[in-house]
Formats: C-alpha cells, sequence, structure tokens
C-alpha cells in the first residue's frame, strides 16, 4: 500500500515535469527545463507560505498614548492672596489749608498774631469739647501748652477751623512751630496716612528797618518820656517831651520791651508841635512794657537818663499804668 502511494506521488511529480517541459520554448534542453519547473514551483510554495505566516502574525497594537500633566516645579502657583481692609482708626486727621499765615509769612518782630489751620476728622470718632491743640515741638512763640479746638462736635468726615494766638520773637529769623490733637483718653495723633504727623506754623522775622538819619538835632536838649499809653487798638504810645518844645524834627529810634522781651524796634517823627510816638507794639493780655526813646543814642542830650520808662498795660483796662 505504501509502495503504490509513493508510486502515484512519483508518478504525479514525473507527469508535472514533463507536461512542464512540454511546454518550454523551443530550444531549452530538458534538464533545463525540468530545473526551471522545480525553482517556479519551490518559489510558488515559499511565496504561499510566506503568505500564510503574514495572515497568521498577530496585528501590531499602538500603544495608547500616556496623557502627562504637565507639573510646574520651579514655579508653584501659590493659592490667591486674600484682600484685608485695614480698619480706620478712631482717632485720625488730615490738613486741609492754611486759613492764615501761610509758610514763611512775615511777621513783625515782637507783633501779636493769630493762626488758623483747617483739619478734616479723618477717623471713626467724633471730636468733641475734650479734644484739644497740643504744642508738639519747634519754636512754640506764645502758644499755650493746650487748647481747645471745638465747643461743638466734628463728626468723621467734616473739618474745623482750628486758631492758636501766638506772638512773633523779637530776634529776626525763620521761625516754626509744630502742633498735634489729643482726645479726651490721652491719645495723642496728627495728620497723613499713619494718623502721626504734626501739623505747623512756619513765619519769617525780617529785619528791621533801617533808621533813617536824624536830618536836625539841636546842640543842646533833651527828650524825655512824659508817659506811655494804649491806644484804642491796643497799641502801644509813648509821649515824648523836648527842651526846648518844638525845637526838635525828625526820626527818632525806639524799642520795645513786653515781660522783658524785645518785641518791637522802629522809628517815629516828632514834628514839631507833636510828642506822640506809637510804637507798633499790640498788648497781649497783662504785660510789663518798657519803652527806651531814642535807644541807640544818636542824640546828645543833656539828660540821658530819662529816656526809658516801665509800665504795667492791661489789655482789658486797656490803660497802662
Amino acid at each position: 500500500m505504501k509502495k503504490s502511494k509513493h508510486l502515484l506521488i512519483s508518478i504525479f511529480i514525473l507527469s508535472a515535469i514533463v507536461l512542464g517541459a512540454c511546454n518550454l520554448p523551443t530550444g531549452e534542453s530538458e534538464e533545463d527545463a525540468a530545473a526551471t519547473v522545480i525553482a517556479e514551483t519551490a518559489a510558488s510554495v515559499f511565496t504561499q507560505a510566506a503568505e500564510t505566516a503574514a495572515s497568521t502574525l498577530p496585528t501590531a497594537t499602538t500603544a495608547p498614548e500616556a496623557t502627562a500633566t504637565a507639573t510646574n516645579t520651579l514655579f508653584p502657583t501659590s493659592p490667591a492672596a486674600t484682600a484685608t481692609n485695614t480698619p480706620v482708626p478712631c482717632n485720625r486727621a488730615s490738613f486741609v489749608k492754611d486759613v492764615t499765615y501761610a509758610d514763611n509769612s512775615e511777621v513783625a518782630s515782637g507783633a501779636a498774631f493769630t493762626k488758623t489751620w483747617r483739619i478734616k476728622n479723618n477717623g471713626t470718632c467724633s471730636w468733641t469739647s475734650g479734644y484739644v491743640l497740643l504744642f508738639d515741638s519747634g519754636d512754640q512763640m506764645g502758644a499755650p501748652g493746650t487748647a481747645t479746638i471745638t465747643a461743638g462736635t466734628v463728626a468723621p468726615g467734616a473739618t474745623v477751623d482750628i486758631s492758636v494766638d501766638l506772638t512773633a520773637p523779637a530776634s529776626p529769623g525763620t521761625y516754626q512751630g509744630k502742633f498735634k490733637l489729643r482726645s479726651p483718653d490721652n491719645i495723642v495723633f496728627g495728620i497723613n496716612a499713619d494718623g502721626q504727623g504734626p501739623f505747623w506754623v512756619k513765619i519769617v522775622v525780617p529785619n528791621p528797618t533801617a533808621t533813617p538819619t536824624e536830618t536836625t538835632v539841636p546842640a543842646a536838649g533833651d527828650l524825655g518820656i512824659i508817659e506811655i499809653i494804649m491806644k484804642t487798638n491796643f497799641e502801644v504810645a509813648v509821649r515824648v517831651g523836648a527842651t526846648p518844645i518844638g525845637s526838635l524834627s525828625g526820626n527818632y529810634q525806639y524799642t520795645v520791651y513786653a515781660d522783658g522781651v524785645q518785641v518791637q524796634q522802629g522809628s517815629c517823627a516828632i514834628p514839631s508841635g507833636s510828642n506822640l510816638c506809637s510804637t507798633g507794639h499790640i498788648v497781649s493780655g497783662s504785660q510789663s512794657i518798657q519803652v527806651v526813646i531814642d535807644s541807640d543814642n544818636s542824640i546828645n542830650e543833656t539828660d540821658e537818663g530819662n529816656n526809658s520808662d516801665t509800665v504795667t498795660c492791661d489789655k482789658a483796662a486797656l490803660a497802662c499804668s
């Protein structure tokens, strides 16, 4: 049985070779033809095998792309900052303007003047009569240590004019006094964003005007103070006597001292037929007033001892005695 099977296979192969050889082109040998048939058969078998193998290979599956989440490690995102509102303090002020005597205003030596500021209540508490103006530092110029700023109420957001009576220093120069406010519970405060800055008064006391040279001086004579008076506008004036009467004319220097401090210096004319010299000093309250006439000793007098006198002048009484 096996032999018959092998014989059939051989006959099949031989028949294939013979049939292939019969179909060869003319001129080829049988050996070449047989080799060609065998090669073609082998190539066909290999081709079918390759195609079968390829068809049985598993199909390549593309790996899914990894989804990368970018993480900023160099500059991590910080949580949003939470805005914090700074509470407005109870006591705080702001400067609005100088109502009187702006910075560097000129004030005569020893002259009394009133400084006024316009101040705004920038706090949350109303200002009452218990709130005071407080001298802080610098040149005090006769200012009180404290002074009431209002007799009523200054509500938050409202303004108030605050005044203080001052006296210009006797010597020429620039002077500045600084002030703040104080609450009834002794909290000291001022202006600016922090509520701690002072507001101030700043004046200039100019050099006195040069005294004109006297044009007529008697060869022999005398000037003497008869009396010191206070005029209706509280100005100090001095009555001067001259011997011989009516022989003196021109401008003569005088100096005024209030409570021992020089407050005024100038000159006044003493024409023939007149003997009143106004000094320009305004009395503030009750003051000891000394007036010296011919204080530069420009006049040669027979009596130099009667050129000075001291009295007490009272503003309320409108009199000097």
